[in-house]
């Protein structure tokens, strides 16, 4: 091995599927690498598909190979064509391209009608009468094995018929079932006599009303893979029971190709709910705005909030693809998503709690701009200007009347840098009738423009602020986890553990004037906030904001642990 050869080799991404994968390339038992990303369209794509994305379009690019983007459509009830077009969209945004290799189950249809034919005429097949109740009581449980349908013997022509019947729409809803003839004794349920084809009188987004009989998903998701030629099915680990089923219908199917199934675990993160039917749920009662609601797990809600998609890939490549179920901690994801947009976003100042400042040796009527950069690590971000003028906000926050010793803001007789101004001290406070402070009087040193003191003196804290009469005032929305304890659900229904604090919506904030332009989706960091996007609902001359995460707050930190 040249040397250029062993760093290319120590620096690859290993893990099992990798491995696998090297292997049977090098071995000729596999001569393309084909994958595919299989979502049903019954619902938005979240982040823990993600991480299928990721693995699946990650390793056929790794491997000069092709991942499909396929669509299981066979349950027509569930699905539309809204939930279509926005996993062709979530994928993209994630950064992969899938171009002319886009499939549909519905594609193939026909062709696993005629191989359900084959299946009754090998006798591996036959149409069963028993209603759903009783063949799930026929199925058996984990500790008593199944019983045998009394329809299980019927004659191949008989259940060739009835097929064909069913095909022709003779039938009602769940009169008749098609299952597989396997072993009703298996200690493995998926392979008690499985229902291969049901009657489903609904219209699909794709076939319209051409039919009104249905493949499961365990008959059409391992046959599409053979039609596709995939060579490695890459699924999530709830799916390993299902892999002998898998096999089995491939080994007795005359299929062009013989794809393989690997498992690795799924992505779960504490405080959040990743199961589809739950976040339907939430959608359907009404419990978040939609699926694309930012506290919502879903790559829409995420890419709404103002996540990049950078951040989610960083995420996902962090993660470790083996075969253990696990939970992550959301803090990992958010740390992704603080480093990445630390990075992308420039920097603006906006007062969310304003409390009103008069600078009393400042000239009224006068406005001066002052210089701010646009990001302090990049310098080509350039700069931006900025009123400053008499009259300011600041963050009610930064003002304390009996301020501790560490509190480096403002309090009576207590000196502050205004960021990218002046220095400025607090002389009084001004209260209301209940006592509430609702304006500081505060003079300021001219000399020290720029941040810079002629004396040398040194002031330990800097605080942001907006000029008041340049101020665009906006709304400020503040995401929390959506649930409050770590394993949603864990006691029961997870709509009791709906956290309440989950949106805080903040009206009247004051922003400064180049808020006004983001545009909706771009991110920027509130200084000494955090980062915050611009929401669909936004505009210049109302603008909305989005908390997408916090920043490591010192002073916070400190006060909690004490």
């Amino acid at each position: 091995m040249t040397e250029n050869a062993a760093t290319e080799a120590d620096t690859e991404t290993r893990d099992f599927i990798r491995d696998q994968i090297r292997s049977d390339l090098s071995s000729g038992a596999t001569e393309q690498l084909v994958t595919r990303f299989p979502p049903e369209p019954n619902g938005y794509l979240h982040i823990g598909h993600a991480k299928s994305i990721c693995l699946n379009f990650g390793v056929a690019d790794e491997f000069g190979g092709r991942c499909n983007l396929r669509f299981d459509d066979t349950n027509p009830v569930k699905e539309e064509q809204e939930f279509i077009d926005t996993i062709q969209a979530d994928v993209r945004w994630l950064g992969f391209e899938f171009g002319d290799n886009i499939r549909f189950a519905s594609d193939y249809f026909e062709q696993l009608y005629d191989w359900a034919e084959y299946l009754i005429e090998q006798g591996c097949a036959y149409v069963d009468d028993l209603d759903a109740e009783t063949l799930r009581a026929y199925r058996g449980t984990l500790t008593e094995a199944g019983r045998n349908s009394p329809f299980r013997d019927r004659p191949k022509a008989e259940s060739l018929d009835l097929f064909r019947r069913m095909r022709a729409g003779e039938f009602a809803d769940g009169a008749h079932v098609l299952r597989a003839r396997i072993d009703m004794s298996s200690g493995n349920i998926n392979l008690r006599d499985p229902v291969l084809y049901r009657i489903l009188h609904a219209e699909h987004p794709r076939t319209g009303t051409t039919w009104c009989i249905y493949p499961t998903y365990d008959y059409a998701h391992g046959q599409s893979d053979a039609i596709e030629g995939v060579s490695h099915s890459l699924c999530t680990l709830e799916f390993a029971d299902h892999r002998p089923l898998y096999d089995w219908l491939v080994d007795n199917l005359p299929v062009p190709t013989k794809p393989r199934q690997y498992e690795f675990s799924r992505l779960n993160l504490d405080h959040t709910v990743l199961s589809k039917r739950r976040l339907t749920a939430l959608v359907r009662d009404g419990h978040v705005d939609g699926w694309d609601d930012p506290r919502m797990p879903t790559l829409s809600g995420l890419r709404r909030r103002g996540v990049p998609a950078a951040a989610v890939r960083d995420f996902i490549s962090r993660l470790s693809i083996n075969k253990s179920d696990g939970v992550v901690e959301l803090a990992m994801f958010e740390n992704s998503v603080r480093e990445a947009l630390n990075t992308g976003a420039e920097r603006r100042m906006a007062v969310l709690d304003p409390l009103k400042v008069v600078i009393e040796n400042y000239p009224e009527g006068e406005v001066e701009w002052l210089d701010a950069v646009n990001h302090p690590g990049d310098p080509e971000a350039g700069s931006r200007r900025i009123p400053f003028a008499r009259e300011i906000y600041v963050e009610r926050e930064d003002f304390m009347e009996d301020p501790p010793k560490k509190f480096f803001r403002l309090g009576p007789g207590r000196e502050v840098r205004l960021r990218f101004a002046f220095f400025v001290t607090c002389r009084e406070a001004i209260t209301d009738e209940s006592g509430r402070v609702v304006e500081l009087r505060c003079t300021y040193d001219p000399e020290t423009r720029g941040n810079v003191a002629p004396d040398g003196r040194k002031v330990k804290g800097t605080i942001h602020w907006v000029a008041a009469d340049h101020a665009v005032d906006g709304e400020v929305r503040l995401y929390d986890t959506l649930f409050q304890s770590a394993n949603p659900g864990a006691a029961g229904d997870p709509i009791k553990d709906l956290n309440p604090a989950s949106l805080v919506s903040q009206t009247g904030c004051k922003l400064e004037p180049a808020l006004a332009e983001v545009a909706a989706g771009q991110a920027v960091q509130f200084e000494r906030i955090g980062y915050f996007a611009a929401d669909l609902d936004s505009s210049p001359a109302k603008p909305v904001f989005n908390r997408v995460v916090t920043l490591r707050d010192g002073w916070a930190k400190a006060q909690a642990k004490s």
